[in-house]
């Protein structure tokens, strides 16, 4: 990566504004598994991967206009990285864990330099088509992959408590939000909205928009594989339906009910967008009419998500209208 590309990271960022924000959102966060149940805490932990995944695929679709479906096929690629390590080699997970990272990140690689000439359409149904393969790949080599009989991998501490984990992913979930967040304010990421709205506008401008989509594949693939391989070492038990397509739907709609393009769309759509399929499952098949309902209205009242709409909440306290 060029110094022009990378120079200045974290030089443009607020570094107190981040503290302050911290310091305020942290202590609600920590403390909230400690008074609901079990089942809510594990909902709760789930909720926290999700943001994870959504926060990745944002910043390639949502930042960078590349509209990948292969989001939930990194983070299974990861999980099986680490899942497999683990149970043909014995590798602890320090070793498994950052092996699927790193196998992710070259897989983003890969893909991004088979896609890069790729635009709209054409991009997503060559990313689906690599997600496909990799649902197929992993259910038919099931002598290695175990298939659907599942792959058994063990925990990450020695037991399933959900709270633990939730902590877990919690953590992880700033820390890619903390490096979006910086990059965004960097140079780079100027750049990634710049191929975004215009990628011919921005070649003409000397911006190299095939090291900022390559970037913004490897990263982006890379923070999908590690939430994969932590999920991998809390579910226990890895089958190729976590890479049925119905994982990437639930991915996208979570960032575009938080605001496709929008810094909070993973915190604000993730939690309830799962929160809800979780309650609509008890309606069986009609479960998916009812959260289909809910999402076109939402999306009907407010095409810019839930971002749009406290934005609109908040501009008309600041001029003193009534928002009804």
């Amino acid at each position: 990566m060029s110094a022009g590309l990378t120079g200045g990271v974290g030089a443009f960022v607020e570094w107190r504004r981040v503290a302050a924000v911290l310091a305020m959102a942290a202590p609600p966060l920590l403390a909230l598994p400690l008074f609901v149940s079990e089942f809510t805490a594990h909902v709760l932990a789930i909720s926290a991967y999700y943001v994870i995944l959504a926060a990745s695929w944002n910043m390639l679709a949502g930042f960078t206009g590349q509209f990948s479906l292969a989001q939930h096929g990194f983070a299974a690629l990861g999980a099986y990285t680490s899942g497999l390590l683990v149970y043909h080699l014995q590798t602890p997970l320090w070793v498994s864990i950052p092996g699927g990272v790193l196998t992710t990140a070259l897989g983003g690689l890969l893909l991004g330099l088979l896609v890069l000439k790729m635009r709209t359409i054409y991009l997503s149904i060559a990313t689906w088509a690599f997600a496909e393969t990799l649902r197929i790949t992993l259910s038919a080599a099931y002598e290695f992959t175990r298939g659907d009989l599942g792959l058994s991998v063990p925990s990450l501490y020695g037991h399933v408590r959900p709270v633990v984990y939730y902590y877990t992913f919690l953590a992880v979930a700033a820390l890619c939000l903390l490096f979006i967040h910086v990059m965004l304010k960097s140079p780079i990421g100027y750049f990634m909205r710049a191929v975004r709205d215009d990628p011919m506008r921005a070649q003409s401008l000397a911006v190299d928009i095939t090291r900022v989509k390559l970037f913004a594949f490897v990263a982006s693939s890379a923070m999908a594989g590690l939430g994969g391989a932590l999920y991998a070492h809390y579910v226990l038990t890895l089958t190729p339906s976590i890479v049925d397509f119905s994982e990437m739907a639930r991915i996208i709609v979570m960032v575009v009910i938080g605001g496709l393009g929008s810094f909070i769309a993973p915190i604000i759509g993730a939690p309830p967008v799962y929160a809800l399929n979780t309650w609509l499952a008890a309606w069986g098949e009609w479960s998916m009419v009812a959260f289909a309902a809910i999402v076109i209205g939402l999306m009907r009242a407010y095409p810019a998500g839930l971002a749009g709409l406290i934005s609109a909440v908040w501009g008309r306290r600041r001029s003193g209208k009534s928002f009804l």
